[in-house]
């Protein structure tokens, strides 16, 4: 096994997916349902999820809470995952996703987690950093709770400076135009293309045009390294080594679920493992394209990911 520094992904408003289907759906009438498939869902709980299947180890830490918080942990604890747990202020949330037999267009129904008070993202705050290993990586992806205020990650990448922990952040909305707009610099921030747009004011059509923008980000600080994922046109990354960009596969798309956490969990399983930036957005980009050929709630799979990552194309820009 290839050695690799510690891992923790951290998950704060996890959810208990479920994923069903109906012939048609419509407004004002009773959908008759398949049974549903039911799993553990959230950021960081997928790439850790994704970082075993590709042979890696980490540490998920997730806030739960309630009867529903309780049969995630056994969840997780079944799949074999290591489970460091946060009492979270409330019931966890669940979360559905209904595919339209008629149409093959997936709806997901996403609700709200518990509201955590600034007592409590303190002690979330001090037990991240407690739980971070020297040398090691700390993996935030996923949406914020309500209660946790945009510059949460900038205030922990303080808590983890000295080279306690690096930090990969991926998420969305407020909390990522606070990070693009601070000079606390995370050491890696990934978004998506409609993001970067968002932030941008303008269209990024070209993988240059992304490049520019992630290295514009990089010199104002807001982070060390920045990832822009282009969908079926691949990732570029921006840092210190300049800029690079992976192919995504040509691959049949089941469906679009969970690329990213795949794609974090490449990217940073092999940077834990010492391979060159390069490298880490070529097997991040794979473990993505191997994502997308299973239905939502598998993930890659290993055998998948290896064929994909040797057949990759990664250029500089």
């Amino acid at each position: 096994m290839t050695s690799q520094a510690p891992i923790l992904t951290v998950t704060l408003n996890p959810a208990l997916d479920l994923s069903t289907a109906a012939d048609e759906v419509r407004p004002d009438l009773k959908l008759r349902c398949d049974k549903p498939v039911v799993d553990p869902g959230g950021g960081g709980i997928n790439v850790s999820r994704a970082i075993k299947i590709m042979g890696g180890q980490s540490t998920a830490m997730v806030a739960l809470g309630g009867a529903t918080g309780a049969r995630i942990a056994e969840m997780l604890k079944s799949d074999g995952l290591s489970l460091m747990r946060l009492t979270a202020p409330g019931e966890t949330r669940q979360s559905l996703a209904v595919t339209d037999r008629s149409t093959g267009g997936q709806y997901r129904f996403v609700l709200p987690g518990p509201e955590w008070h600034m007592a409590q993202v303190a002690d979330m705050m001090s037990a991240i950093a407690e739980a971070a290993r020297a040398g090691g990586w700390v993996v935030v992806s996923g949406s914020n709770p309500p209660g946790v205020a945009p510059g949460f990650e900038q205030m922990l990448t303080v808590r983890l400076k000295d080279g306690r922990a690096k930090l990969v952040v991926d998420t969305s909305g407020e909390a990522l135009r606070a990070m693009a707009g601070s000079s606390i610099a995370v050491d890696v921030l990934r978004m998506d293309s409609h993001e970067a747009e968002g932030l941008a004011g303008r269209p990024l059509p070209l993988r240059g045009d992304s490049a520019a923008f992630a290295a514009g980000l990089v010199k104002d600080g807001a982070a060390k390294a920045v990832i822009v994922a282009r969908g079926a046109d691949g990732s570029v990354i921006a840092g210190p080594d300049g800029a690079w960009h992976a192919e995504a596969a040509k691959v049949p798309v089941v469906s679009a679920v969970g690329a990213g956490d795949s794609f974090v969990a490449g990217f940073v399983l092999a940077m834990a493992q010492s391979r060159p930036v390069e490298d880490a957005l070529a097997l991040g980009a794979a473990a993505a394209s191997a994502a997308v050929m299973t239905p939502a709630t598998e993930l890659c799979h290993r055998d998948e990911v290896d064929r994909l990552y040797a057949e990759r194309v990664v250029t500089r820009l």
